[in-house]
């Protein structure tokens, strides 16, 4: 008798989880949406939090009577305050609980945030913002993604996912325009306030979500955790500051008495991220060891060995690259170049967050008729796509529809690839290690955000260089003011408002003629040094199709298509038919 035909009185097949989400007869009822709109409050005020000062920086210099520099050192920080604890976070949820995990990290976060927005000084700000709110968001962050796969089964998790997604992206994108509108009328402190407010809103909510994770008694290896956070401080460190110092060939080197260091005439940023890759190797042969040993390994490194979760992590780490990279041009294009100031940037960025919140639950409807892997390969062809269109509306007068346009298509790009990631790496294992899963999510995204400023920026700074020195030497300029800028410009170029390279050269006693000169010859110069810098924003995004090679390439919820032959596999509903 064949499958297709009628069966007399079948038995009840087991209890499966629909492909609508339903979970199986006996499993606990659906978890309310309140639970992941908790969870997508915590994620949104965890991203903001950064692109809020980035855009806060000259208000907060002015208020706290600092220097940009120590700023600058404040983002550094608080970026390697996250990559170095992310995986001692996460193993902390295992050892606490996760629920447990996540209300200790958003007391902890809401103490730095007020800690920041009650700030006197730079020093105030550094260890309430840099460290507190660090400290935070390493135990809230894993636990998010723990809690997310916890609550939910099925297309409700898939929904979920897509959710805390679209809070992260919507997070990046409004908050130049959360931030700049502050900023302009009112505080950059009622930021921080506000996120006080959200934080206690979310652990006034955290009773209604479920932790089905027991919390388990371990030894965390002390050299693991030393290890890991030196190693990822290393290579986050260098890469962050390699458009300061120069990747190999040393630029402006840190220096100790009056001596630059860089050992061996090489950049320093090649050394700590040789000697970051390096302790990260040793760290992953200890927990080799600690498992021939019966020890209990601070991260199981064997689930790298997993084709989808590696790809996965791999594809998140390219798109929070391509984020980052995409937010340090844009700003630098509309206020550098253009002159807007920042409310006024975070309103040319806005149509790319309402398109990433509204791609997001369209991957999830997507997800019904497509695979994870074809839902990607999309999302990433559409957002190199975007990136070309970006590319040629810069121009001396922004090209509104064409960047509305291309900023809309980036969003829904970006929003596509959301809907799907965080699932396929959390389905990928098991409930028991979703904790670990969750902290190499964070690290991965920092690695990639990290590598996205980067890698832009220094082509950025190096474009601008190049570009510039050409310019001047091409220009109409006298001979003496050629040479006394091409020396002046001898070890790289600063990037500031074109509008003010005018008083620039007045200042430094060049005629009104040579100064407008200087200027037409330095906007030309950003503007091909962003044309660079996009193409290089478009290989980044046109790379990561390579990553996604290990992406599910079947629909959930839907068997595999037979390929015939007496091999082919057969349901399990109708191989238990009698």
């Amino acid at each position: 008798m064949s499958p297709s035909e009628a069966q007399p009185e079948p038995p009840a097949p087991a209890p499966t989880a629909s492909s609508a989400g339903e979970p199986p007869e006996g499993a606990p009822a659906p978890t309310s949406w309140v639970v992941v709109a908790a969870l997508s409050a915590a994620q949104f005020v965890m991203v903001l939090d950064s692109t809020v000062m980035n855009v806060s920086i000259s208000q907060v210099v002015e208020d706290l009577d600092t220097t940009v520099s120590a700023m600058q050192a404040a983002i550094t920080f608080y970026t390697l305050t996250m990559a170095a604890l992310m995986l001692v976070g996460a193993k902390l949820g295992d050892v606490w609980g996760r629920l447990r995990a996540f209300v200790i990290g958003a007391i902890i976060y809401a103490v730095g945030s007020l800690t920041t927005a009650l700030s006197p000084n730079i020093a105030v700000l550094f260890a309430g913002w840099s460290v507190v709110e660090g400290v935070g968001a390493v135990l809230v962050i894993p636990a998010i993604a723990a809690l997310i796969a916890d609550n939910y089964e099925g297309r409700r998790r898939v929904t979920a996912y897509a959710m805390i997604g679209a809070a992260s992206g919507a997070a990046v994108a409004a908050g130049p325009l959360i931030g700049g509108f502050l900023t302009t009328y009112a505080s950059w402190r009622y930021v921080f306030i506000g996120e006080v407010v959200v934080m206690a809103v979310v652990v006034l909510f955290a009773r209604r979500i479920a932790d089905r994770h027991e919390p388990v008694r371990l030894r965390i290896d002390v050299l693991s955790v030393l290890l890991s956070s030196a190693g990822l401080i290393a290579v986050v460190l260098g890469m962050l500051q390699s458009k300061t110092w120069g990747w190999i060939i040393p630029l402006q080197s840190p220096e100790i008495g009056g001596v630059a260091i860089a050992p061996l005439g090489v950049s320093l940023t090649a050394w700590l991220i040789i000697a970051g890759v390096g302790l990260l190797a040793w760290f992953a042969l200890r927990q080799r060891r600690l498992i021939d040993a019966g020890r209990e390994p601070f991260l199981d490194v064997s689930l790298l060995r997993i084709a989808r979760l590696r790809s996965g992590l791999s594809s998140l780490g390219a798109q929070y690259a391509v984020t980052a990279g995409l937010f340090f041009m844009v700003p630098v294009y509309l206020q550098m170049t253009l002159g807007l100031d920042a409310l006024q940037t975070g309103l040319r960025i806005f149509p790319l967050s309402i398109s990433l919140i509204l791609f997001s639950f369209a991957g999830t409807r997507l997800s019904t008729r497509w695979s994870p892997r074809r839902i990607v390969v999309v999302g990433q062809v559409v957002l190199a796509a975007a990136a070309v269109l970006l590319l040629a509306s810069v121009d001396q007068e922004l090209r509104q529809v064409a960047f509305s346009v291309g900023m809309f298509i980036a969003g829904a790009a970006l929003g596509l690839l959301a809907s799907q990631l965080g699932n396929v790496n959390m389905s990928s294992v098991g409930p028991e290690k979703s904790s670990e899963v969750g902290g190499m999510q964070g690290v991965f995204q920092n690695l990639g955000s990290s590598l996205g400023t980067a890698l832009i920026g220094s082509m950025l700074i190096g474009a601008l260089a190049t570009s510039f020195a050409g310019g001047v030497a091409s220009s109409d300029l006298p001979d003496d003011v050629r040479s006394a800028v091409a020396e002046a410009t001898d070890d790289g170029v600063e990037l500031v408002p074109a509008s003010t390279v005018a008083e620039i050269g007045t200042d430094a006693g060049l005629s009104d003629d040579d100064a407008a000169e200087l200027t037409r010859v330095y906007g030309d110069a950003q503007l091909q040094a962003l044309r660079v810098a996009f193409v290089g924003l478009i290989a980044i995004a046109l790379l990561a199709l390579l990553l996604s090679r290990g992406v599910p390439d079947e629909v959930e919820g839907r068997a595999p298509p037979s390929r015939g032959g007496r091999n082919a596999k057969v349901p399990e509903e109708i191989e238990e038919r009698p």
